[in-house]
């Protein structure tokens, strides 16, 4: 696509300028790459998630047709840009890309990075049809805020710096408001904070960094609740020989144990409740920085010095073991602290002679040097597959090329919101180039995730992606200069390069895919260090993966950053409103690529659309079955699956890799120490783990444990005395309802679904019978809910107490689930955690109620007051009712799945989850309501596009 020419091109008498000579690739000449698509007007709908009302309409938008509604969607609500109604109004995708690229244009020409105005013209029309076509996307602040009035900010990732001063900790909070405000979000390292174990100057003892995160901590919280784009993300690191190191491992362990023991007395720790803000340390992502001295300590069981922080002197000596199995409880017990590899981090610093590495974005994909930012952007792997299965190495070797043209000249015009990070930024020019949809590559392709053959394929493509990125930075540091940085760290960077290339040549091939990608990595590393020896690099950093969330969908790629496929099956948007569920794209092609017929393919992938998964799928081979493995469902992938790929990227990354390492509820804290451990030593820089319902559920009523207990003792006595006794066996007798009975009807809303509650009392009280509605007469659901309803009245009838039903069914969770219309349970974890709830609101007394955590608005808020809420009620109102019964939480069944079909537009990811008979703990969007689904470490909204960290 570009060669560097140093000279004599002169159009129209023009003086000769240096500058990149372009090539077309993806374009042709006089033709304008809009040109040769096929364009059509659509509607955009968006419906409030509550109610049902619309929150936002545009009408007549323009996009490809090749594009999805949920594309189309989440760019014209998100990035299209002027007020909804008025003619400044974007309405058309070809309106947005100019914006953009023409700042990209503009800027290259302005700084003499082209040629010739032809060369420029190229570009333009090259980076229009690789964005246009889906091929790449920049990160989201680079469509909110390229082309428009406001500041020119481009990069999603920031680090700062605080230093052992009041001052600067108080610096450290207006940095980070500045940043949320604008959306984005922010990492640091407290290190350098003396611990609450050291003196001050006055002779007073130091507060320690953990009080400071508080302040951190509520500012971000204040500030995504202020209405950003989308909520604060932010990264607190501490490096593992602080003083306070144990205090910052168990600080989110202990508040989990708050939520629960809140939430068990009756405060309202929901989301957007009023009692959830007295939580703290919600706000951030944890990491420890470990050192190798200290895994080498925790691999002998040896102790471990924690060092004074102005003098570096040992002030107590830890059982690395035991602090080392400290931070895996705590990310057993809720996800937080991951770990940071400080020693490999700084092996493959670029610019050690400036400073260390101390922190990452939030996400934990960009490590650089303090107060410093990074402009990502990521490649869509799947538009590399050619329809013979090969991979398009020379069109993935040029795309790269331009991408990382565009992403420097980005540097030139953007706007930073501190001047320190703009100094940085600019000296050192830090670019994040990376990639989506691996892993539906790798499965299109015929390869497992947790295979040799699939790791083999990933480690090529990335190390080629670094690799044209360093030679292309060598181009441009020939061109328009290496960055300001460059001469102090001349040595270092080289070092690094070479590093790279090193890993490359140890990179073992298995077929051919694998082995054509590699061979032209090769050429790039050879050509990069050539070129880096005679120009130095434009560029201190190139590559990393982020999690790409919202532009993920925007490209819509079935899988996210290295992620794996999440399930075999997921929900498609229709014009016109509604949604399909649909066996995802990428499974025909993987069964014809493994060699099945279309009468086999057609036969597998009716069954994956009835069951979600492969096992058992006639006519596929067990060997293949490994192929559709996931993240999620019947056919798991292992967490060192996930470790294991991971290391087979990170040698050719300048950053890191936003990934959450998945394990099942049943794992243990061992489990967790293993991952770290093996992390460590296979090179990763930086990992998080998630185990799965970690953060929810509450614990298991202890009346009921206590009878359970009593029970076993009275049968532990009887053993020992044995009796003969005539026992008469009672058969329960069904009383009947009246003809004629009180009833009283609810309309309900869980999570977007709508349903009618019809219970009736017996005229001297108590709960007989509940009729339920949730969709049309003669449907699958229709039926179920009868039936359930008809087996759960009869149950009432003869005898079986409703706070029994209670016990067993509240806390199930399953999709539909979510915010309700309901004042006294704001939210509910699935239809039946709703329906029961309100029935022990309606027909259970306050004690009885209590003692399952099931509270009214009005108690709630007498609670708050500190007021007795028993004082509410003058007299009970159910007579004589069973002990309770522990919470239980059921796997959910046939008929709780098949309610994902009432779900509106949006269409929950959690339906997904249901389909395949478990779910994933995820937030719910701050903006519409829908449950996230994961998106590297951190999660994405599939109805609306918002993100919970970098995109």
């Amino acid at each position: 696509m570009t060669e560097t020419v140093g000279g004599a091109a002169v159009r129209g008498g023009k003086r000769p300028r240096k500058g990149l000579k372009m090539k077309r690739v993806f374009t042709t000449p006089g033709v304008h790459p809009y040109d040769e698509i096929h364009w059509e007007r659509r509607d955009v709908v968006m419906t409030n998630w509550r109610d049902g009302s619309v929150n936002f309409e545009q009408r007549g938008v323009e996009f490809p047709d090749s594009w999805s509604v949920n594309a189309a969607n989440i760019v014209t609500t998100k990035y299209f840009r002027g007020a909804v109604g008025t003619p400044q109004r974007e309405w058309s995708l070809k309106q947005l890309i100019d914006r953009v690229v023409g700042v990209y244009t503009r800027t290259g020409v302005e700084h003499g990075y082209f040629a010739t105005d032809e060369d420029a013209e190229i570009f333009d029309h090259e980076l229009k049809h690789a964005l246009v076509n889906q091929v790449f996307s920049f990160n989201s602040p680079v469509w909110f805020n390229v082309g428009t009035a406001s500041p020119q900010q481009v990069s999603a990732c920031f680090i700062l710096a605080v230093d052992d001063q009041m001052e600067s900790i108080l610096d450290w909070y207006k940095e980070e408001g500045v940043i949320f405000k604008g959306g984005s979000g922010s990492g640091v390292n407290l290190s350098r904070i003396r611990s609450s174990k050291e003196l001050l100057s006055s002779g007073g003892t130091a507060s320690g960094p953990v009080s400071f995160m508080r302040g951190a901590d509520a500012s971000a919280g204040t500030i995504k609740s202020g209405g950003a784009t989308r909520r604060a993300a932010k990264m607190v690191v501490l490096d593992v020989d602080h003083p306070d190191i144990e205090e910052f491992i168990e600080t989110k362990a202990r508040e989990e144990d708050k939520i629960r023991a809140l939430r068990d007395a009756g405060f309202d720790m929901d989301l957007g409740g009023k009692d959830i803000v007295s939580v703290q340390y919600q706000n951030a992502n944890n990491s420890v920085r470990v050192s190798d001295e200290f895994m080498r300590a925790v691999e002998k069981g040896e102790e471990f010095g924690l060092r004074a922080r102005l003098s570096g002197e040992v002030i107590e000596k830890v059982d690395a073991r035991d602090l080392f199995r400290k931070m895996a409880k705590a990310a057993w017990e809720c996800a937080d602290p991951g770990v940071q590899y400080d020693d490999t981090i700084n092996d493959w610093h670029t610019c050690p002679e400036t400073g260390r590495i101390t922190a990452s974005n939030p996400c934990s994909e960009y490590v650089h040097l303090d107060n410093s930012s990074c402009n990502l952007a990521s490649i869509n792997l799947l538009k590399f597959l050619k329809d013979d299965g090969a991979f398009d190495v020379q069109n993935f070797v040029k795309i790269t090329e331009l991408i990382i043209t565009a992403m420097d000249i980005s540097i030139t015009f953007a706007d930073f919101p501190t001047e320190k990070i703009g100094e940085t930024t600019r000296a050192y020019r830090q670019l994040g180039i990376g990639y989506a949809n691996l892993g539906a590559l790798l499965m299109a392709t015929g390869h497992a995730y947790d295979s040799d053959g699939g790791r083999a394929i990933a480690g090529a493509i990335t190390s080629l992606m670094t690799g044209v990125s360093y030679r292309r930075s060598a181009e441009l540091a020939g061109v328009v200069g290496p960055y300001d940085g460059y001469a102090r760290n001349a040595e270092a960077h080289k070092r690094v390069m070479r590093k790279h290339a090193a890993a490359n040549g140890e990179l073992r091939t298995l077929d051919a895919m694998d082995r054509d990608i590699h061979a032209e990595a090769s050429r790039e590393w050879t050509e990069c260090l050539k070129l880096g020896e005679k120009n130095g690099y434009r560029n201190a950093q190139a590559s990393l993966l982020a999690p790409t969330g919202t532009i993920g969908l925007m490209m819509d790629c079935d899988t996210t950053g290295i992620e794996p496929d999440l399930a075999l099956v997921k929900f498609k948007k229709l014009v016109g409103g509604g949604s399909m569920q649909i066996v995802n794209q990428t499974i025909p092609r993987a069964l014809a690529k493994l060699g099945y017929q279309d009468e086999q393919i057609e036969a597998i992938v009716e069954y994956i659309a009835e069951h979600g998964h492969v096992v058992d799928a006639p006519g596929l081979r067990l060997e293949h079955y490994e192929v559709f493995d996931c993240a999620m469902g019947e056919r798991a992938i292992a967490p060192m699956g996930h470790v294991r790929m991971m290391a087979a990227t990170q040698p050719f990354l300048s950053g890191a890799i936003s990934k959450t390492v998945n394990l099942p509820e049943s794992a243990t804290v061992e489990d967790i120490e293993q991952v770290y451990l093996e992390g460590w030593k296979l090179g990763l820089k930086a990992l998080a783990v998630y185990r799965d319902n970690c953060k929810v559920g509450q614990p298991l009523s202890a009346a009921g444990k206590k009878a359970e207990d009593k029970t076993e003792d009275k049968a532990a006595a009887e053993a020992a005395e044995p009796t003969v006794q005539v026992v008469e066996i009672s058969r329960p007798t069904r009383r009947r309802l009246p003809n004629q009975r009180p009833s009283t009807t609810t309309r309900f809303t869980v999570g977007g679904a709508k349903g009618y509650m019809t219970a009736s009392c017996y005229p001297d009280d108590g709960l007989g019978e509940v009729f339920l509605k949730m969709s049309k007469q003669g449907s699958t659901l229709a039926g179920v809910m009868d039936a359930f309803s008809v087996a759960i009245s009869i149950g009432l009838q003869y005898g079986v107490p409703l706070e029994t039903y209670v016990g067993k069914f509240v806390n199930m969770r399953f999709d539909p689930a979510g915010m309700t219309d309901d004042p006294d349970v704001r939210m509910a974890a699935s239809v039946m955690d709703y329906i029961f709830r309100r029935l022990a609101l309606d027909h259970l007394p306050y004690d009885d109620r209590a003692a399952l955590g099931i509270f009214s608005a009005d108690e709630r808020a007498a609670q708050q007051r500190g007021e007795d809420p028993a004082a509410l009620h003058d007299d009970t109102v159910i007579a004589e009712l069973a002990t309770s019964a522990p919470i239980e939480r059921p796997k959910p069944s046939a008929e709780a799945r098949s309610e994902a079909e009432l779900l509106p537009e949006p269409v929950r990811g959690g339906s997904l989850e249901s389909h395949q008979g478990r779910t994933a703990d995820a937030p719910l969007c701050m903006t519409c309501g829908t449950k996230m689904r994961p998106a590297g470490s951190c999660y994405v909204c599939e109805g609306c596009g918002s993100t919970s960290g970098c995109s």
